[in-house]
């Protein structure tokens, strides 16, 4: 099965405009349905604090948005997106949609970034989301969260086999990036999908390095730095297979 990862420079609080180079890179090449198409954290806007500004109302654009390319392209599509929480804070979540359109659940982000003030203007989760594509028990999660490993063990605990980790990510890290994403696929026996962003905001700058990462560690396919849709195909049997080898998940201690 295809997943499809798109990177491209966000434009500011524009989601006009980041629909506009979603659609161009989709209409790249085609699509094959079943697909599981994966944009970054913030997808329409950004990183930005200012949610008075970005936060979808109701009915959500960026939802709309998701729901018209997955019953285009006859695959499922995830997306990070900024709602209202309460009066003072936001919620950074990310939405699934299947390809009949259809809502399959939400994610709100569950370790908001303190050291960049995202506590301050965002609401963190509890919970995790897992859903069913094509097999593959999915668990996503939002950027920061790929430093908590406790946060993925749930998730595999949950059955989860593929984690597409949506994200703005920036260039300082990006060996961070990497590297934890390497960890968590072979700590969880799980691919392991990281999908950033390009381009810069009024305060960081992204190298996109979108990357997919099978359950024993391989670097499947990696985007680079430019605008780009990520293509990689992932096989179930490669994760049910060295589960059943080696057991490693099945040694787990509850704490």
């Amino acid at each position: 099965m295809e997943i499809v990862a798109c990177q491209y420079d966000i434009a500011w609080e524009e989601p006009e405009r980041n629909f506009d180079a979603i659609r161009g890179l989709l209409a790249e090449a085609p699509i094959q349905s079943d697909s599981l198409i994966v944009l970054p954290e913030m997808f329409a806007t950004g990183f930005s604090m200012n949610v008075a500004r970005i936060a979808e109302s109701t009915p959500s654009l960026a939802e709309a948005f998701l729901a018209d390319i997955a019953r285009e392209y006859k695959s499922w599509a995830l997306g990070g997106i900024a709602y209202r929480y309460s009066d003072d804070k936001g919620s950074n979540e990310l939405s699934v949609y299947n390809d009949r359109g259809e809502n399959v659940g939400h994610y709100q982000k569950n370790y908001c970034f303190s050291y960049t003030g995202e506590s301050d203007f965002y609401a963190s989760g509890e919970d995790i989301l897992t859903f069913n594509w094509q097999g593959f028990t999915v668990c996503p999660v939002i950027c920061y969260d790929l430093r908590f490993p406790e946060l993925f063990r749930r998730g595999a605990k949950a059955g989860a086999n593929l984690f597409p980790v949506i994200a703005n990510w920036p260039d300082t890290r990006i060996h961070h990036w990497t590297t934890l994403l390497t960890a968590r696929a072979i700590e969880n026996q799980a691919y392991a999908l990281g999908v950033n962003r390009t381009g810069s905001d009024p305060k960081f700058g992204y190298p996109g390095q979108s990357i997919a990462i099978d359950p024993h560690g391989k670097i499947l396919a990696s985007a680079g730095s430019n605008a780009a849709c990520l293509r990689v195909e992932v096989d179930l049997d490669v994760v049910l297979d060295w589960r059943e080898e080696f057991k490693a998940l099945a040694d787990m201690k509850e704490h």
